[in-house]
């Protein structure tokens, strides 16, 4: 069996499920196993516990020419919670079927983990230097937002990541395969910014059957409904519109710049994550407001999910306390900015030669994820960030739909073409 794919399943066992709020079990285990991992190649690595079992690891490998500027591979160990009675195998198991390894965590982001580990030891083992210093870093509480995690340490261990000027995560890399039996890779170079906000509405409690004219759930209500069917208009970032413009020519249709919502029924399920790249988007997620029927409740509560385009954050929170209006008041449950970089230089080639070296008929793409990665953390430390997790996948798999989906999975193919991948990209990076 090919190491990946056993790192990718022995990952997938120790279960990092991070439900937010310390309930889970860390992920200080498998921070273990990855020291031990790179322990046995002759890495040293440094393990940050911020709370008790939220840990953390990074390593540095010198590379051939330690004066240059370094280079940060980073991925999450945490996972979403998964119900073992809604899988069709264990989400904890590792086991292979149907040619993937299944289980949670096997595309957000295990498999990258693996691949990371993989490529590392593959290496050091041939005594492989890569050109330049590469710090790695396996981290705690992404999918909460990564305070205990990547926001930890840029805050508290910036010195960890010296000299760092790019870096390298999830969600990138990854093809989509377009007429003619040729595959695009997607290259992460932007990310949507969150603002995870909470509405509270007051008004005057009271008995049910009075006339109430400032109803604290009438107000929320009316202004949860403003806010959840406003639709912001199309906006190109560059990353969006160099995605649309080349994916037209790959499908062979004509790019309208004026309606570049035309195109995405061409590229299938990708369209969900593409089409929330165009605007701006506010989605209602939580009401909380009262205990009995007939008691009118002083306070109401309701929680939303906006995601805004890189370059126009002003323009979505002022469009967003216009619909709320003033008698509703709104705060963080979590802030983060937007990022973009350009889709250009060196470690660009890099990817794409990378790419081209196992797939001949490769068209790597720049596109903005409508969500967001521990890149919006070391974006703070000025490095230029990128998704670039490499998998050559089978057409007719709807990854956008596996990250914290049921059943997810990961070709055991798309693991070797990953490792193949990032080698040759440690080459020329």
């Amino acid at each position: 069996m090919d190491e990946v794919v056993q790192l990718c399943q022995e990952l997938i066992r120790i279960d990092t499920s991070n439900p937010g709020d310390h309930s889970g079990p860390g992920e200080r285990v498998a921070a273990e196993y990855v020291a031990e991992k790179l322990a046995e190649v002759g890495v040293e690595s440094r393990i940050f516990e911020s709370h008790p079992k939220r840990a953390s690891l990074v390593a540095r490998i010198e590379g051939e020419d330690p004066s240059r500027d370094a280079l940060l591979l980073h991925g999450h160990l945490d996972v979403v919670p998964a119900r073992k009675e809604d899988w069709t195998h264990d989400p904890f198991g590792g086991e292979i079927a149907d040619g993937c390894v299944w289980g949670r965590g096997a595309v957000d982001m295990k498999d990258m983990d693996a691949m990371i580990l993989a490529v590392v030891r593959k290496r050091l083992r041939e005594g492989r230097k890569p050109p330049r210093d590469v710090v790695l870093a396996f981290l705690a509480d992404e999918e909460a937002g990564g305070k205990w995690g990547a926001q930890y340490l840029v805050k508290e261990h910036p010195e960890l990541f010296e000299g760092c000027t790019e870096a390298v995560g999830e969600v990138g890399g990854f093809s989509l395969t377009v007429p003619g039996d040729r595959r695009m890779y997607l290259i992460e170079t932007a990310e949507k910014g969150i603002g995870w906000m909470e509405l509270t509405a007051r008004g005057t409690a009271g008995h049910g059957s009075m006339v109430h004219p400032d109803n604290a759930v009438t107000a929320l209500a009316e202004a949860v409904g403003r806010l959840g069917s406003h639709e912001f208009p199309i906006r190109l970032t560059k990353a969006v519109r160099a995605f649309l413009e080349r994916a037209c020519m790959a499908y062979g249709v004509e790019f309208d710049p004026d309606e570049p919502e035309k195109c995405l029924a061409e590229i299938g399920p990708l369209a969900r994550m593409i089409g929330a790249t165009l605007r701006h988007t506010l989605n209602p997620t939580r009401l909380d407001a009262g205990y009995k029927t007939n008691v009118i409740p002083q306070e109401a509560r309701a929680q939303v999910d906006g995601r805004f385009l890189p370059g126009h954050e002003a323009d979505f929170f002022a469009t967003v306390d216009e619909l709320l209006g003033p008698d509703v008041q709104r705060d963080f449950v979590h802030y983060d900015h937007a990022v973009e970089t350009e889709y250009e230089g060196a470690l660009v080639a890099a990817m794409e030669e990378a790419l081209l070296s196992e797939d001949p008929g490769a068209l790597p793409v720049p596109y903005c994820l409508s969500g967001g990665t521990d890149a919006k953390s070391f974006a703070r430390l000025g490095m230029r960030c990128f998704g670039f997790a490499p998998l050559r996948l089978p057409p007719e798999l709807d990854f956008s739909g596996m990250f914290h989906g049921v059943d997810e999975r990961v070709p055991v193919d798309g693991l070797r073409f990953g490792v193949r991948v990032l080698d040759r990209f440690l080459d020329r990076a």
